[in-house]
């Protein structure tokens, strides 16, 4: 079959299937209230592939007729997309640039309706000129009703890909022409399979149940996506032109023709380069694009994911300021800026980047107005507000140093709850530094962020500082108790003194009394003047317990021991472990009435030294064990104790890796039990 019939036979069942998909949207149209716009535009369409049909047959149409009918099929398909994106973006008025887009091809037509009356010959060098202006026109069309469409809509999709499709084999096919003066038969005979093909399956398509829901596509192109696309077309279309270009000098330059070829490449290479070396020619396009094909300025799910995971690296205590200013600085592109945070009373600077020497950061009263609308208004100042009243309604209130901070963009609160953390103040962005109600609501969102991420790090900050007291406390509350006990034993020896001062054996045992007291005195202030790891020691288990069982038993014959005779050790403080052993003993024996009993029991269980302090006292009731008995300061004895023994005891078990547990019943008694592991080597 020769080149036309093939041709013919390509177009034509071509024009059968364009009526297949025309009768698909009446379908729908008849069954839905929907496709009547398409509907029309796939019956032009099938007229203009009929009429290409026929062009290659005996039933010949002139050039100036053939051209009049595609321009009539591009314009039907823009018109059907106008109608379509209305309906689906609901609005009522297309933007001016979307009417200039819309109804560019429509003068084009008339243009070419006058020729073809007048049957102008000049018309036919201009074919491929204007087949390709309706083309482009047409695709932009496509890609405006598949971004701006409100519903998620699978028809609509497959809709833009296949008109797609059509539309860049079409741009394709005339600049082919336009570049070799003239058009490509095989290319042209191809333009019916792509129809055929696209046609099909729009007619496929619009066989889909229709979408009912209202939410909106989970498809969406992401900013980093749109830059790097944007920069990647942009490059193919600059090498693609200058290749075309350098091509035709090439061809038709003479002698000059390669070196102007390889200039134009060269050129063309320096000029990607400039693009992708540039900071700053990159961040004019970011801003371009954020512009010009989003209907939000940020994306805030990426901003937000950003943010967190930034501010929730760890940092030291003198990286938290900069690390709060650059999670700003990189969403807003502020180059610059200050950190004021309230102290003592004044909200104070506290940090400080790329700022003239000649900025005079003062600090702030937390009672000022310009502080003031911060809390009650969540302001933000933008000083360079010029003509917007809106923007500087509140801009009597900045204070002087603010009117001399050369550059300075907005000052914003850091807020958490209904507290005034601080304030931050950004210099202008090199490439948009205008204020829209997005960057407020970002600003007003990311200094709550802030706000709460400095304050939680000067809690952090607090709570250190109150451990350093908490440790330093607990090392006078135990000196103090330590020499509450020396005192007590000093006392009672004064007070018996008078009695039995002739006594030999009293004397006897107040000299011990006295010795030990001094030892204790030292071991407290070896204490004091090093680290307590130089006291610990390989201890006898057995001889400690005897040790505290002997200071507890002068003058108290209630009191019994059973301790088990073994050679079991231990790593501890002596003074501190046989403190803590009879201060459970002692109090065990406070609690216990005349005629009572306190017995003492040491046994070895595996490798763990196990003492009982068993009492058949007053008792305790559960509540008070759990609530009150390790509470610190919390005392029964009036005016005796300060009540942190048993806590300070308790605190020195955990610390060895013992354990501590106590039964008690009201007017039964009580049972202490300590564990304490031993050294295995024993």
């Amino acid at each position: 079959m020769e080149h036309t019939a093939v041709t013919f036979t390509a177009y034509l069942s071509a024009a059968v299937v364009s009526t297949l998909l025309t009768l698909t949207y009446l379908y729908q149209f008849w069954h839905h209230q929907r496709g009547f716009a398409f509907a029309v535009a796939a019956a032009i369409n099938t007229l203009h592939l009929a009429a290409i049909a026929m062009s290659f047959s005996s039933y010949q149409l002139t050039t100036h007729w053939l051209l009049l009918v595609e321009c009539l099929h591009y314009n039907a398909w823009v018109l059907a997309i106008a109608l379509s994106l209305r309906k689906q973006s609901k609005q009522q008025q297309f933007p001016r640039s979307l009417q200039i887009l819309f109804g560019a091809g429509w003068p084009l037509t008339a243009l070419i309706f006058v020729f073809a009356l007048s049957d102008s010959k000049k018309l036919i060098a201009l074919t491929p000129w204007f087949a390709l202006s309706l083309a482009v026109i047409s695709l932009v069309s496509v890609e405006q009703l598949y971004r701006y469409a409100a519903s998620n809509d699978r028809q609509i999709k497959l809709l833009c890909m296949n008109l797609g499709a059509i539309f860049i084999y079409d741009i394709y096919l005339y600049t082919h022409g336009i570049i070799f003066q003239g058009l490509d038969p095989l290319l042209w005979q191809s333009r019916a399979a792509v129809s055929i093909a696209t046609c099909l399956f729009m007619s496929l398509g619009g066989l889909v149940p229709l979408q009912q829901s209202h939410r909106t596509a989970n498809f969406n192109i992401s900013r980093p996506i749109a830059f790097y696309t944007t920069s990647l077309i942009g490059v193919g279309l600059l090498i693609t032109s200058l290749s075309l270009g350098g091509y035709y000098v090439r061809l038709y330059g003479g002698n000059w023709g390669t070196v102007i070829y390889s200039f134009v490449l060269v050129g063309a290479v320096l000029i990607i380069a400039t693009v992708f070396v540039s900071s700053s020619l990159r961040s004019r396009l970011s801003v371009l694009i954020n512009k010009h094909l989003f209907r939000l300025k940020y994306d805030y799910r990426s901003e937000w994911l950003r943010i967190i995971n930034y501010l929730a690296q760890p940092a030291e205590a003198s990286e938290v300021n900069e690390r709060a200013f650059f999670a700003v600085a990189s969403t807003t592109k502020a180059p610059g800026g200050a950190i004021w945070l309230l102290k003592q009373g004044f909200y104070e600077p506290v940090y400080q980047v790329n700022l003239p020497k000649i900025v005079d950061l003062q600090e702030e009263p937390t009672n000022s107005s310009f502080c003031q609308a911060f809390l009650d208004l969540e302001w933000v100042y933008f000083p360079d507000s010029g003509d917007n009243e809106a923007l500087s309604q509140n801009n009597e209130l900045l204070p002087y140093w603010a009117r001399n901070f050369p550059n300075l963009w907005l000052i914003f609160p850091l807020i958490v709850g209904e507290e005034l953390v601080g304030f931050m103040a950004l210099t202008k962005p090199t490439d948009d530094a205008t204020l829209t109600w997005e960057d407020l609501d970002l600003l007003k969102t990311i200094g709550r962020q802030i706000a709460s991420y400095l304050k939680r790090h000067h809690q952090a900050d607090q709570l250190a500082e109150g451990k350093q007291f908490d440790t330093y406390n607990k090392l006078v509350a135990f000196i103090i108790h330590d020499l509450n006990n020396l005192i007590a034993q000093q006392a009672l020896m004064v007070k018996n003194a008078e009695k039995h001062k002739d006594n030999p054996a009293f004397v006897e045992d107040a000299i011990k009394t006295i010795s030990h007291s001094v030892d204790r005195m030292n071991n407290l202030l070896k204490k004091l003047r090093r680290d307590e790891s130089d006291l610990v020691k390989c201890l006898n288990m057995t001889e400690i317990v005897e040790q505290a069982v002997s200071e507890c038993s002068r003058n108290n014959p209630q009191l019994t021991s059973t301790i088990a005779q073994a050679n079991h050790t231990l790593n501890a403080d002596q003074v501190r472990l046989v403190m803590t052993i009879t201060n459970f003993i002692k109090n065990a024996l406070e609690a216990t009435p005349s005629g009572g009993r306190v017995h003492v029991t040491l046994v070895y269980i595996d490798d763990r030294a196990v003492i009982n302090i068993e009492d058949n006292g007053s008792g305790m009731d559960w509540d008070f064990i759990h609530n009150r008995l390790f509470k610190p300061f919390e005392t029964t004895k009036s005016g005796k104790g300060m009540g942190i023994g048993v806590y300070l005891s308790r605190e020195y078990i955990s610390e060895l890796g013992g354990a501590l547990n106590v039964m008690s019943e009201v007017g039964e008694g009580t049972t202490i039990t300590i564990s304490l592991p031993l050294n295995t080597m024993d």
